[in-house]
């Protein structure tokens, strides 16, 4: 594949601005053609980004277009519904997190999904951060080496914050009016639609599964343990900052620990930050190392790993059924949640 060439659908707020700004700079892709249900906001995108072709909905573009792959960022209340129809295009898919609105719509996607072989991504843009990408590398360096003993620990945590900032600035807006299913309204999709992000990140460290053990009863924080016997925290809403951001991880080994610190979701050009500390035994000095890192921003370098993934080349992409266990954990900590509350009552 000498280009690739995408299909976009869906180019409203985060379809611009966390998305499709980024693809139009990737070397060797191609945007050709939009699917927007906005008519005046699909020309007027289209004419910012140079995209040759727009369209009232999907179906159209994928009947009328040769795509090499299809981005399409919709509220994930319409995935089990879209996500089947853009299959039948027979290309490699990204949509946004999470998979589903429940369990139930995510195995009808995996069911769909495995009658063919078409590869479907999440957009788990933490996963493709350079920092995350060090960190995991300097895990499983140590893990394979031994040096610093066993992998103890990881925490996560994501106070609210300042996530956008102004990121949304310099979209397309138009007045224009449409319906779209968002995700449920309640404490399972408020979690999934705010920490979501965290729960998958915690696995793509630990590279196993893990379950929720304990939830704290104001909802700042859930326990669980991996297939390994890894502890693993997430640290939901500590404080609240208005102009800041403040994510992190934190990964522990015998001897040693990586710090993750991650920056706001729609931040250009701009990486997280690692520490590695490294306590090497007796008689020899400890070493804290922060490294340089490339001025790449997580959604510009999800973008590159898309089209990579779209080439055959292995990325660090979340795939369906890792993003179907995402769901599973949502629902464990609403159960470990209500049975904290229960016990204090």
């Amino acid at each position: 594949m000498s280009k690739i060439r995408l299909g976009f659908i869906g180019v409203g707020g985060m379809g611009q601005a966390a998305h499709l700004r980024n693809y139009v700079s990737v070397p060797g892709c191609e945007v050709v053609a939009i699917a927007e249900l906005r008519p005046e906001l699909g020309k007027k995108v289209a004419a910012r980004y140079g995209v040759p072709k727009v369209y009232p909905d999907h179906r159209e573009l994928m009947v009328a277009e040769q795509v090499d792959g299809l981005v399409a960022i919709q509220p994930f209340g319409m995935h089990v519904d879209l996500i089947p129809e853009l299959i039948a295009k027979g290309v490699p898919i990204l949509t946004e997190k999470p998979l589903a609105e429940s369990i139930e719509s995510g195995q009808k996607i995996i069911a769909a999904l495995s009658k063919t072989k078409v590869q479907h991504f999440l957009a788990y843009h933490k996963r493709s951060d350079p920092a995350t990408t060090y960190a995991k590398r300097q895990m499983e360096l140590w893990q394979s080496s031994g040096e610093v003993g066993k992998l103890k620990y990881i925490r996560a945590a994501m106070p609210p914050g300042d996530w956008s900032v102004q990121g949304f600035s310099q979209n397309v807006h138009t007045v224009e009016k449409y319906e779209a299913k968002q995700g449920m309204g309640n404490r399972y999709g408020d979690f999934v639609n705010y920490y979501i992000h965290q729960v998958n990140l915690l696995r793509f460290l630990l590279g196993e599964d893990y379950r929720v053990l304990f939830a704290d009863p104001n909802s700042v924080l859930f326990v669980g343990r991996s297939t390994t016997g890894v502890t693993v925290t997430l640290e939901m809403a500590t404080h609240h900052t208005t102009l800041d951001w403040q994510e992190e991880a934190f990964i522990a080994f015998e001897r040693g620990w990586i710090k993750l610190e991650l920056p706001a979701p729609l931040a250009i050009d701009r990486p997280g930050r690692v520490t590695v500390f490294r306590d090497a035994g007796k008689d020899q000095t400890p070493t804290t190392t922060v490294p340089t890192l490339p001025w790449f921003h997580a959604m510009r370098q999800q973008a590159v790993n898309f089209v990579n993934a779209i080439k055959g080349e292995k990325t660090p992409l979340c795939t369906a059924a890792d993003g179907l266990k995402d769901l599973e954990v949502a629902q464990q900590f609403i159960a470990a949640l209500e049975l904290s509350e229960k016990t204090c009552k």
